[in-house]
């Protein structure tokens, strides 16, 4: 039965540019030392942290009421946590857009498959209909990876690769980022990129008390 929302469960927020960002898990799969978790609760003045995990229907709700506020390019599964640990809220609701013509996007670390071992999950949500995927790289190496996003799983920094490789075999668009903190190899990362035959985009460091502590710095 879905639970009534509260006022502090944001699901669906909107940043700076024309997109419908989705809040659908606190949970993550690591623990970026520069994550904005560390110092806020929120970005662009919405709060982000749950009472509970919203539902399919509580999702697709929450982003009919956005859409009604205005229109959006674009709806991207990206909120405070990692959305791929409730793989089946973000096929659900991938489906549910693309029978809408709403494209959809998902920002993941990329543990995907670590997250849902019995699932294929490119190919699964390019069944779905998603039409592009930003990754979080972060690093060039798998011990920088490991020193910097501190992850819950083994090997995992290989896992992020293949699982980008594999969105790219599949026609979804992918984006590689990496976070521009001191002494970040964005080359290196661009080079890997680059390589998958994806696109690379640095991100901005935010920062307690910095000119971006209201703003969400997308994976």
């Amino acid at each position: 039965m879905t639970q009534p929302l509260t006022r502090t469960d944001t699901i669906a927020y909107r940043g700076s540019g024309s997109a419908i960002y989705l809040n659908i898990t606190n949970r993550c799969s690591s623990d970026c030392e520069f994550c904005l978790r560390e110092w806020t609760d929120g970005v662009y003045g919405e709060v982000l942290t749950l009472t509970h995990e919203p539902e399919p229907d509580e999702v697709t709700q929450a982003v009919e009421l956005e859409f009604l506020a205005g229109p959006a390019d674009e709806v991207v599964f990206c909120g405070f946590g990692e959305p791929t640990m409730r793989l089946d809220v973000v096929l659900a609701v991938t489906e549910w857009l693309r029978l809408r013509r709403i494209p959809a996007r998902l920002d993941t670390n990329g543990h995907g498959r670590l997250l849902n071992p019995d699932v294929d999950v490119p190919a699964a949500l390019a069944a779905a209909g998603l039409r592009a995927v930003t990754v979080s790289l972060n690093a060039a190496d798998p011990q920088s990876y490991d020193r910097i996003c501190r992850p819950l799983f083994g090997k995992a920094y290989r896992a992020v690769i293949q699982f980008a490789e594999q969105c790219v075999q599949h026609d979804i668009q992918t984006t590689l980022t990496a976070v521009d903190y001191p002494g970040a190899e964005l080359a290196g990362c661009e080079t890997i990129a680059t390589a998958l035959g994806a696109a690379f985009r640095a991100r901005g460091l935010a920062t307690p008390g910095g000119r971006d502590r209201a703003k969400k710095t997308e994976a």
